[in-house]
């Protein structure tokens, strides 16, 4: 199972490093790790997607919460959260498949971000497991390319 840690830390250089070294060298299974600014340019909202039981989601949260630069931790729950992934994927079109990709593209609120005579490129942001719903619904056409960012993650509610 996949779970979500939230982390606030010091924008410093190497802290990312840091917590990524310290989660591999703990064998933990690392699914996506995603860093950015906050609305304070000091602080860096880090979303690290561990795989495994709750005991290792514990664990890794643990670990993380003692290095120096990390201000704040906290686990991410579904009911109490939202998520949000990034993808572009890159599919070889014929004519008789260009329809059939744009109405799906539409269905699944994605949007065609390039377009040439034998490809197309679609960017799609929602849940991750909408995502997978997409990838899996095109992997009919050929797939070219494809690039997934990791998950970002806020807290719901006040």
């Amino acid at each position: 199972m996949k779970h979500t840690i939230g982390v606030l830390m010091e924008n410093k250089p190497g802290v990312l490093s840091r917590i990524s070294t310290l989660l591999a060298r703990r064998s933990f299974n690392i699914d996506s790790i995603t860093a950015g600014t906050t609305r304070q340019p000091e602080v860096t909202r880090m979303t690290v997607v561990v795989e495994g039981d709750e005991y290792v989601a514990d664990n890794a949260a643990a670990e993380i919460a003692k290095l120096e630069d990390v201000l704040s931790i906290e686990r991410m729950t579904p009911g109490e959260s939202t998520s949000r992934e990034i993808m572009l994927i890159k599919l070889r079109v014929e004519g008789k498949d260009r329809s059939g990709i744009i109405d799906l593209a539409k269905v699944m609120d994605a949007r065609i971000v390039d377009v040439t005579e034998t490809t197309i490129v679609l960017e799609h942001a929602d849940r991750p497991d909408k995502i997978d719903v997409l990838v899996n619904l095109l992997s009919t056409y050929e797939i070219l390319d494809m690039a997934r960012g990791g998950a970002i993650a806020l807290r719901t509610g006040e």
